[in-house]
């Protein structure tokens, strides 16, 4: 439709219309889920120096090789070392020292004998097996050595990375901050949760909507009051809010209606493009930057399933963008559609779907109907079937893209 811009392009124009927060060093536990900003080098090994792997006695191999049950050895035992609390540093040949498990091994010492092949003794122990060769001895270095790469620029950071940051003494690492979001919905007929409805009135899902999609990509969400279909009351509360925007997500006010309040207070900046896009739900769509530091701004439909399919399509990408984190779209995959879906001429129809798989695969289900104001449909699924512009009609049986919806990546 010549009318209509494909889907594609309004995602590359977002994408070059935002940038990556600029990075610095962050507190281990604040850079959790976010993208590393540097190639990461151990600066101390793991282990940092032989300990032992067990409760038992660090012993020289020569003196325990001919241990057995039937002939036992029996070593004097000269002191015992506690984790964090080693005060003997070496072992003369001929006796046995206690060790427990993370306890530096003296220096003389090649092995530990665990407490299961002894009779624990304290003044001196009887050994009845005898170990291999550096047996129950963790080596310096074996897991990590000075200088190897321990994370990637671009690595998203889990609780594993964090935990092997912390274990080579990194307290901060460099990452770009977590986005700020600011949610406006629009829309005099909106009411708080909690609140009484009017004969008129409705409950406002949209900025939870938003906010729990944004805080779910990564970003730090605000979700704004109400804001009535009055232009000036529009622009007030944008203003109010851009000193700790980054991004900011309206939803409503920017179809064609007499009270599309967004498009009507922004339309004069001549900084954000209003139009019409080739996909269905959201179709009417706007972005662009605000203020003097040009926050971006997405202006979002008003009907929830169309919010939420335009955030998953428009908004995620440059939330990843801002944070670093590659890819910046959402993976798709294929999978075996299980019903027939029919779809508009010329536009990308994003169907709700159930996603899951059995033995013959991944499949996919169709959710609800096409309307836009389902949002039980909605919740009900966990996947969208991207149905291409040039196709009208899929059949049960064939393979279709999927976006997972609830799959982190």
């Amino acid at each position: 439709m010549p009318d209509l811009l494909p889907v594609d392009d309004l995602v590359q124009r977002v994408l070059a219309g935002v940038s990556p927060l600029s990075d610095f060093p962050q507190p281990l536990m604040e850079a959790l889920g976010m993208a590393v900003a540097e190639d990461v080098f151990a600066e101390v090994a793991l282990p940092s120096f032989d300990n032992s792997a067990m409760d038992g006695y660090a012993v020289r191999l020569d003196d325990v090789a001919g241990a057995t049950q039937d002939s036992p050895v029996r070593l004097p035992v000269v002191g015992e070392i506690g984790a964090g609390q080693a005060k003997l540093l070496a072992l003369s040949p001929g006796t046995a020292v206690k060790i427990m498990t993370g306890a530096p091994v003296p220096t003389g010492a090649d092995c530990v004998v665990p407490y299961e092949w002894t009779d624990r003794g304290v003044v001196q122990v009887e050994i009845t097996r005898a170990p291999s060769p550096g047996q129950h001895v963790r080596r310096t270095g074996e897991d990590v050595s000075v200088g190897d790469k321990l994370l990637e620029h671009g690595t998203v950071l889990g609780p594993r990375h964090l935990g092997l940051l912390a274990s080579v003494g990194r307290a901060t690492v460099r990452s770009r901050p977590r986005p700020r979001v600011v949610i406006i919905s629009t829309g005099s007929e909106l009411r708080d949760p909690g609140t009484a409805l009017g004969h008129d009135s409705i409950y406002d899902g949209n900025s939870f909507l938003l906010a729990a999609a944004a805080r779910a990509a990564g970003a730090t969400a605000y979700r704004v009051g109400i804001v009535p279909d009055e232009p000036r009351a529009f622009r007030e509360a944008l203003s109010d809010q851009l000193v700790r925007a980054d991004l900011v997500v309206t939803s409503g006010g920017v179809s064609e209606g007499d009270y599309d309040v967004v498009k009507e207070a922004l339309s004069e900046l001549g900084t954000v493009w209003f139009g019409r896009v080739a996909m269905q739900p959201g179709k009417p769509q706007g972005f662009g930057t605000v203020g003097e530091d040009r926050v971006p701004i997405f202006t979002l439909p008003g009907n929830p399933v169309s919010a939420y399919i335009s955030f998953q399509v428009f908004v995620l990408p440059a939330l990843r963008r801002m944070m670093g984190k590659l890819p910046y779209q959402r993976p798709t995959r294929r999978a075996r559609l299980t019903h027939p879906i029919s779809s508009v001429p010329g536009k990308r129809q994003f169907v709700r779907g159930a996603f899951d798989v059995d033995g013959g695969g991944p499949f996919v289900s169709p959710v609800g109907g096409h309307g836009s104001h389902l949002i039980g449909d909605l919740a009900a699924a966990n996947a969208l079937v991207v149905v291409p512009e040039d196709v009208t009609s899929v059949s049960a049986g064939e393979m279709v893209q999927v976006l997972s919806l609830d799959e982190e990546f």
